[in-house]
């Protein structure tokens, strides 16, 4: 190994990372133990040979080696390959040369078990590990194991022929060329089992396919197409989570008497040998195979490609409704947050409502383009048709990650059973129970989430009681159309409950959300940003939709805000309305703080980052249900939402209804006409009450606008 060519390979992959948009994450770095290492790693794409020792050198600070197909070892990649200690895997001195340097702690090494790429990720047949390839099908290889239990046997043998058979035991010293016997035996054999998976996977032309055809001579046209299917990755932005597994104490395997007898015997016994206990090193080497088989793909990072590849593979129907589709893949993101023994995409980890509403981080719009493009779907309507022939014809290996990629994505993730077992279920539901299944499970987590929330908040004498902050669910006579009513800043559901109630009265189901940092502590709410209230809002649309066929979104004051920021981004809401809107923090008045100067302050400090945690006094119209102290973090996240909101009013198209109260001694009206103005929707109305007070949906004439919104509803 040349050191000099592993720091050209960081300067190179520095360089590449200029052009590059791939963000490499590593994991479990704490599993690699300070001993001999072989680590086994799944194989996917060609350039692997090259990343990965670069990456663990980095880690370890000590050499690693690794196996590369022989196909690369030719023109200037050749000699750099030679450089950086990669070995072909026809280099007839290859097992010698692994064993001396894994016994002398010279390097540590990769190997790829499956022998060679699976571009297809088929690695499951009938329940078993079985490698797809170009030729036909084999088990994976045991080659690392087995060089593994030779490296440890030799260990062994070397210790115990110090003591018996001196003679033997400067064999083998000499054999392996040893200085020394203690570094030898200070030392123990691991196998660390890694898994790389890369998200999203993509193939197209790219400069790192035409660089390699300069650099290698007569590189075979497959090997393009591999170097171009991970450049594509590379160049146009990809995830790559490296994650290493427990490792595998080889000594473990080496303890039955068949294998201490020949480990113990005194005569000689060359590297070629076959050895009495073949067989059972045989046995040992299936066994240890089998388990760092399972322990790599067990480390697969789960992405949303992996289950919707998966979900559409196992619907068994030809006609997809796009939305139900979401929602069968939103419930198996949820089976996978109850699993700790999986690992996930960062952005499987947190909330997955989005799925549910706009699709905002384009997780399904990505996956769909593909699914297109590669005539694996077609759209008719809102409706999809799977081409089921996709799933089931043979196909091209060399070609599989460009014409099939969903099946290649949903290959790799068939050796996780229970998710398996769990989508397949999913598949099978009818419809109505998937839209039962998701809103009962909303429904349940934003109780659980509160219950969560109020314990740690809690402050005694300040907080309310429980149920002042729950959210409520109103149920109605039919559920032809359902309503999502959205409490103000500071506030909780109770604020909008009696609205709640009479529409209830009138037939409809409403949901009533409490939106996070809410009905807890004023603590809570200084850590909130104004998206984790859009979660909050995304959750009660969600659940609305899953139990009526139509969805009306709306709110009071800072709600109304939330409610127009909806009706901005989701496009299945049949109208929107808005009470006591603010536009900009200048329509508050000063009685929305105590005093003019105090107001001020406020007002001074909405942009400073150091003022997360004060806070300044509230004197509410509503003290039994809002907050006595308003978070200045909090004022400036409703800066940062009606900043948000106003830019994107004209994009509403839908009916809107704007109710203002006229005295109102909060929001100055001129802010809700300005919003009134501002939306883009042809069908709106405004208005204005003739009350003195801000919060006009509880007190002496609220069911006149109770009414107002109900003919508003009735008539959409």
């Amino acid at each position: 190994m040349n050191r000099f060519a592993y720091r050209t390979t960081g300067l190179a992959l520095k360089a590449l990372a200029g052009l590059s948009k791939a963000k490499i994450c590593l994991h479990g770095t704490e599993n690699i133990p300070d001993a001999s290492v072989i680590f086994v790693i799944n194989h996917f794409t060609r350039i692997e040979t090259l990343l990965m020792p670069y990456h663990i050198f980095k880690i370890t600070k000590a050499p690693v080696w690794s196996l590369a197909d022989y196909g690369l070892f030719k023109g200037a990649l050749g000699t750099f390959l030679d450089m950086v200690g990669a070995v072909s895997t026809k280099n007839p001195d290859r097992d010698l040369l692994i064993v001396k340097s894994l016994l002398t702690g010279e390097a540590s090494w990769i190997i790829f078990p499956e022998g060679r790429m699976v571009k297809n990720k088929k690695i499951i047949e009938k329940g078993r590990f079985m490698i797809s390839y170009a030729g036909g099908k084999h088990p994976p290889h045991t080659g690392a194991a087995t060089l593994a239990l030779r490296t440890e046997f030799y260990r062994q043998r070397l210790a115990k022929m110090n003591e018996d058979a001196p003679e033997e035991a400067k064999y083998i010293m000499d054999l392996f060329q040893l200085d020394s016997i203690e570094p030898v035996l200070e030392k123990n054999t691991y196998i660390v089992p890694v898994n790389l998976t890369y998200y999203p996977i993509r193939a197209k032309e790219n400069i790192l396919s035409n660089l390699a055809v300069k650099l290698v001579e007569d590189i075979p046209e497959r090997a393009i197409e591999e170097i171009m299917t991970e450049g594509s990755m590379l160049l146009s932005g990809v995830d790559v989570d490296i994650r290493f597994g427990d490792p595998i104490a080889i000594k473990e395997y080496v303890k039955c008497k068949a294998i201490k007898r020949d480990i113990s015997a005194k005569q000689r016994i060359k590297f070629d040998d076959k050895l009495p206990s073949l067989l059972r090193m045989r046995k040992e080497a299936l066994k240890i195979m089998q388990r760092y088989m399972s322990s790599i793909y067990s480390l697969t990072t789960v992405n949303h490609d992996h289950l919707f590849a998966s979900m559409l593979r196992m619907i068994p129907r030809k006609k997809i409704d796009q939305t139900d589709l979401k929602r069968r893949v939103f419930l198996s993101s949820i089976f996978l947050k109850d699993k700790t023994d999986y690992h996930l995409h960062e952005s499987l980890k947190g909330k997955q409502t989005h799925l549910l509403t706009d699709d905002r981080f384009n997780k399904y719009a990505d996956f769909i383009e593909v699914a297109l493009e590669k005539g694996i779907l077609k759209k008719k309507g809102e409706m999809l048709i799977k081409d089921r022939s996709k799933f089931s014809s043979p196909y091209d290996f060399h070609r599989a990650r460009i014409d099939n990629p969903i099946e290649v994505i949903a290959n790799a993730v068939e050796p996780l059973k229970p998710l398996q077992e769990k989508i397949r279920r999913l598949a099978r539901q009818p419809k109505f129970w998937i839209k039962r299944k998701v809103a009962g499970y909303l429904i349940k987590n934003a109780l659980n989430e509160y219950e969560q929330d109020y314990n740690r908040f809690y402050l005694e004498g300040e907080s309310k009681k429980k149920e002042v902050g729950m959210p409520c669910l109103v149920k109605g006579r039919s559920k032809d159309l359902g309503v999502v009513l959205i409490h103000g800043y500071m506030a909780a559901p109770p604020e909008v409950k009696q609205l709640a109630d009479y529409l209830g009265q009138k037939g409809f189901w409403v949901y009533v959300p409490r939106v996070k940092g809410h009905g807890t502590s004023p603590e809570d709410l200084a850590q909130q940003s104004y998206h984790h209230w859009i979660d909050s809002v995304d959750d009660g649309y969600a659940i609305i939709n899953n139990l009526c066929r139509r969805v009306v979104v709306g709110g009071f004051s800072n709600g109304a805000g939330l409610a127009l920021e909806m009706a901005t981004r989701v496009k299945n809401i049949e109208g929107v309305f808005a009470v006591c809107p603010p536009l900009r923090l200048q329509d508050f008045s000063t009685k929305f703080a105590p005093a003019m100067d105090v107001w001020n302050k406020v007002m001074n400090r909405v942009h400073l980052d150091d003022a997360k945690m004060e806070f300044v006094e509230n004197n509410p119209e509503n003290p039994h249900i809002n907050y006595l102290r308003n978070p200045i973090s909090g004022v400036r996240e409703l800066v940062r939402l009606m900043e948000a909101v106003e830019a994107k009013l004209a994009a509403i198209k839908i009916p809107a209804l704007v109710i203002q109260s006229a005295g109102d001694p909060v929001v100055n009206p001129k802010g809700s006409r300005r919003i009134f103005n501002l939306l883009g929707s042809k069908d709106k109305e405004y208005i204005l009450f003739n009350f003195k007070r801000h919060g006009i949906l509880l007190g002496d004439g609220s069911k006149k606008v109770y009414k107002a919104v109900w003919d508003f509803i009735r008539h959409i």
